[in-house]
């Protein structure tokens, strides 16, 4: 357990009412009840302040006055709750040193503190840095390095390429599969070999059953602090800068390049081969088909609406070229026919 009093000084924060409260769990405002850490971090979770059961919430000053129990307050509800929740995170219990089963070639340079989980593969002329941890079922291509302290959840495949430090790699990911590259003949196609690898920076974190494709000659590369939800498909030789998040079932064609500090959400779609901006921020489903150039928040597609509603919307689309045209020729409107 931890106190109200000590959770406030490791946060920075200051805290209104009993600082001697022991906190020993986090709940939803809605949920929580005696003992309990909450927060409040967005508008739309107002309305359940006045109610709640928690014995303490982190929120802001605005919300501070209105909290009707003891109140932890600082300036980015958000963050104080991300390190608060690491105090009561239950963390798997690794053993260091390698299991038994690990099959593991002698070239291979394992430093120390690590952990090696059960029934996992590791090729020759790896390389993997300090106190960084291998789950269960793990297989690493020849060649691969990985730096320390990073996290390799149970199932993790990486084929090729470097990772830096303390990256982190969920269940079912695969690292460096070929890229999806064939030339198209009279009968068929053709496989074009993919030769390049797959260079992850520091302090990145994939999600599961997520796949970065190697590149066909030069690396595919993930810069420091990307952080990458589960189902995404990143191709071959896409670039993503430094701090961009993008969030689940996302789809990278090969050799697009994504600026720094972007956010792209659920669902979007990126054609191969043209270049976003830093800064950019892409909304659920959009497709992106052209180079966005200009920092900004960018949309596509049409909201969800009654299906009759929607019908009816599709017929007037396939019309809407006839229409334009009418009215253009009648010289309502400027444009060309």
């Amino acid at each position: 357990m931890v106190t109200v009093a000590s959770l406030a000084r490791q946060l920075g924060a200051n805290y209104t009412g009993d600082g001697n409260i022991e906190l020993a769990s986090i709940a939803t405002l809605q949920n929580a009840g005696e003992g309990c850490l909450s927060f409040l971090a967005s508008s739309q979770y107002r309305r359940y302040l006045a109610t709640t059961n928690a014995s303490a919430v982190i929120l802001g000053d605005r919300d501070a006055a209105n909290c009707p129990v003891t109140a932890i307050v600082c300036e980015n509800p958000y963050s104080a709750y991300a390190d608060a929740a690491r105090l009561f995170e239950q963390q798997p219990q690794w053993q260091q040193g390698v299991h038994p089963s690990v099959i593991v070639d002698p070239l291979v340079g394992i430093d120390s503190g690590c952990s090696i989980g059960a029934n996992t593969v590791i090729e020759g002329d790896v390389r993997i840095g300090k106190n960084t941890r291998l789950g269960v079922g793990c297989f690493i291509g020849s060649g691969v390095s990985i730096g320390q302290n990073c996290i390799l959840n149970a199932g993790v495949t990486v084929l090729t390429g470097a990772i830096g430090d303390r990256v982190v790699i969920k269940s079912g990911a695969v690292i460096g599969s070929d890229g999806f590259g064939f030339v198209r003949l009279d009968d068929g196609w053709k496989t074009v070999p993919q030769l390049g690898s797959v260079i992850i920076g520091n302090d990145v974190s994939i999600g599961a059953n997520s796949t970065i494709d190697r590149g066909a000659i030069d690396p595919t590369l993930i810069g420091d602090g990307v952080k990458i939800d589960n189902q995404v498909q990143i191709a071959h030789n896409v670039v993503i800068g430094e701090h961009t998040v993008i969030a689940g079932c996302v789809g990278i064609s090969g050799s697009a390049i994504i600026g720094a500090y972007c956010q792209l959400a659920g669902g979007v779609g990126i054609v191969g081969h043209l270049e976003i901006a830093d800064h950019v921020t892409i909304t659920g489903m959009s497709m992106v088909t052209h180079s966005i150039k200009r920092a900004g928040i960018y949309s596509s597609g049409t909201p969800i609406m009654p299906n009759t509603l929607w019908r009816k919307t599709a017929v007037r689309l396939k019309h809407l070229d006839k229409y334009f045209r009418s009215i253009a020729k009648e010289g309502k409107v400027k444009g060309t026919m």
